[in-house]
């Protein structure tokens, strides 16, 4: 099953102010081709959790998280020299939909969201493919809706980087570089010989979401998103597309069940087939600390992206189970 919508191509920053596009949560391996005014949103892949907004100057894209995992990705335009966008962390600190500017004769600044009281936000606004703005981050103006829908205030958001200096390259890995007070995320990497890692006590409580990467041949647990957990896999998937999956409960049984995303909402409510999940193999003590934690609403993110660690060494998983509930 094929999640999501390919990237919708748009041929001026103009007629991009109007459209929407959608991707798979592959979407994180194409954000460097992102073209002024093109944004990708796949809010299903982690429909629960605290929401962070990180902002590249050097690659002008911002990127949401929702529970630790990448849920959209959108090319901004961001402070001209001279009126360079600050960088840091900041918060939420008013938001209004109907926003002009005090300052710049009364300028419409839909959807905006206030980082300064000084006058630097998040709002829609003009995307030529260059810094142009006097501080402020433009967003395509249907991102910025869809975005002001899912914040509140005091929600993180994230500065960094140099606009004068681009850089083409970028961490395609989904999961979040930076917590919710802007400080880099270790990474629970697996040493050599190591098969998991599990630290449930980082976040004792909040909602669960798992990723399994394919590309990494990994498992990546996060709850209230943090990383909790990290395995070796065998997932043994020839489907080059994602799945998105939740737990719920079906005539008192808890049941895997696919979640309908834009462009697929036939999918909605669907049973998940025992042969898809016996794809997906893990170390037993894993399992049995993964089985644990799951509770209906719980959500798993199947997809070809990586999980921001070094697959290292093929490692045998000896004891491996699939994971049936």
């Amino acid at each position: 099953m094929l999640v999501g919508l390919a990237l919708l191509g748009i041929e001026s920053a103009a007629f991009a102010q109007g459209a929407k596009a959608s991707s798979p949560p592959e979407f994180a391996r194409k954000i460097d081709d992102l073209k002024p005014g093109e944004w990708v949103w796949a809010p299903e892949v982690a429909p629960e959790g605290p929401v962070l907004v990180y902002v590249d100057l050097s690659k002008q894209i911002a990127m949401v998280y929702r529970n630790g995992i990448r849920i959209a990705a959108t090319t901004v335009s961001t402070g001209k020299p001279g009126h360079s966008t600050p960088t840091g962390v900041f918060t939420i600190l008013q938001k209004d939909a109907k926003h002009r500017s005090s300052t710049y004769n009364n300028a419409p600044m839909p959807f905006q969201q206030r980082l300064t009281w000084d006058g630097v936000a998040l709002h829609a606004g003009g995307l030529p493919g260059y810094p142009e703005s006097h501080g402020c981050v433009h967003l395509p103006y249907e991102f910025a809706r869809e975005l002001f829908a899912i914040t509140k205030l005091g929600v993180t958001v994230v500065v960094q980087g140099d606009a004068e200096h681009h850089v083409a390259t970028s961490e395609n890995s989904l999961l979040v570089p930076v917590d919710e007070t802007g400080r880099a995320v270790g990474r629970l990497t697996l040493r050599s010989g190591e098969q998991f890692r599990w630290t449930p006590q980082l976040a004792p409580d909040g909602p669960l979401s798992i990723v399994i990467s394919k590309l990494d041949q990994r498992i990546v647990v996060l709850r209230n998103g943090v990383e909790i957990g990290r395995s070796v896999a065998i997932i043994n998937d020839p489907d080059n597309g994602s799945h998105v999956i939740t737990l719920t409960t079906r005539q008192g049984k808890p049941t895997w069940l696919y979640v309908g995303m834009t462009g697929h909402d036939e999918d909605e409510g669907k049973e998940v087939d025992e042969a898809i999940l016996n794809r997906v193999r893990m170390p037993r003590a894993f399992y049995d600390k993964l089985r644990s934690l799951l509770v209906p609403g719980s959500t798993i993110l199947v997809t070809n992206s990586r999980v921001g660690a070094s697959v290292g060494e093929r490692l045998t998983v000896v004891d491996a189970v699939a994971p049936e509930i």
